[in-house]
C-alpha cells in the first residue's frame, strides 16, 4: 500500500490494494469518527470521560495492528549473501512469533511461525525471514493465506531449491466467540520444491522443528 498513516486529518489517501485496485484511505478523523460509530453501537456514551481518547487510541493501535500494508516482502528479502563456504544443507529457523487479526472478525490470531529452505547458492539473513512473517501477519488474514503468502515469497525472491513453513496458531474468533473451544490449535504447512518432493529432507525439517502443538502464545 502507499500513503502515510499518520497523514493529517480530513485527508483522504491513495492505496493500491493487493488485487492492484486502487482506493482512497479514510483519513484519520473518519478512522476516529468510526470508532466513536461503534462505541454507541456497543451501547456506551463515546462522549464520557472514560472513552473521550479511545478512538484515537484505537487508531494508533491499528497502525500497529496492520503495519503490514506499509510494508514490501520483496524489498525485505531482496539482499542476499553468495558467501556461504558451498553450504547446501537446511537452514532452519524454529518459533517465530507473531500477532495477526482475523479478517472474518478482526480478533487476534496469536501463534508462530516455523521456515525452513535449502539453499541454492545464496541465503539470507534470519532477521529478514522474522520480518516477513511480520510484513504479511500484520494485516487481515486467515492462516491459510498467512503459509502460503510467506512461503511463496521467500520462494519467488531468493530462489531456493526448497522452502518449508509451518504455522502454528490460536484463533480468539474461536475461543471468544461462537463455539468457545479453548486451547484449540490450528497448524497449517506449505512445502515448496525439495521440501515438497523429497520426503526425507521433509521428515528432517519436521524433525528439526518438532510435533506442533497447541500454541497458547
Amino acid at each position: 500500500m502507499e500513503g502515510d498513516l499518520n497523514a493529517p486529518d480530513g485527508i483522504g489517501l491513495e492505496d493500491r490494494a493487493e488485487d492492484g485496485t486502487v482506493a482512497v484511505r479514510p483519513s484519520r478523523a473518519e478512522a476516529e469518527a468510526a470508532v466513536r460509530t461503534l462505541i454507541g453501537w456497543a451501547g456506551d456514551d463515546p462522549d464520557r470521560e472514560g472513552l473521550l481518547d479511545t478512538p484515537g487510541r484505537v487508531v494508533r493501535s491499528y497502525e500497529e495492528f496492520f503495519a503490514g500494508y506499509e510494508s514490501d516482502p520483496t524489498e525485505l528479502l531482496a539482499r542476499t549473501f553468495e558467501e556461504t563456504d558451498g553450504y547446501d544443507e537446511l537452514v532452519v529457523l524454529r518459533e517465530i512469533r507473531f500477532e495477526s487479526h482475523c479478517e472474518h472478525h478482526m480478533v487476534p490470531i496469536i501463534g508462530c511461525a516455523h521456515i525452513g529452505y535449502m539453499p541454492d547458492r545464496r541465503v539470507i539473513g534470519i532477521s529478514k525471514l522474522a520480518r516477513v512473517v511480520d510484513a504479511f501477519a500484520k494485516r487481515l488474514q486467515i492462516q491459510e493465506k498467512l503459509t502460503a503468502q510467506i512461503a511463496n515469497a521467500i520462494n519467488e525472491v531468493l530462489k531456493p531449491k526448497g522452502v518449508a513453513v509451518v504455522v502454528e496458531a490460536s484463533h480468539q474468533c474461536m475461543t471468544t466467540r461462537g463455539v468457545h473451544k479453548s486451547g484449540v490449535g490450528m497448524v497449517t504447512s506449505r512445502m515448496l520444491g525439495s521440501l515438497r518432493d523429497d520426503p526425507s529432507t521433509r521428515r528432517e525439517f519436521l524433525s528439526i522443528i518438532g510435533s506442533p502443538t497447541t500454541y497458547n502464545g
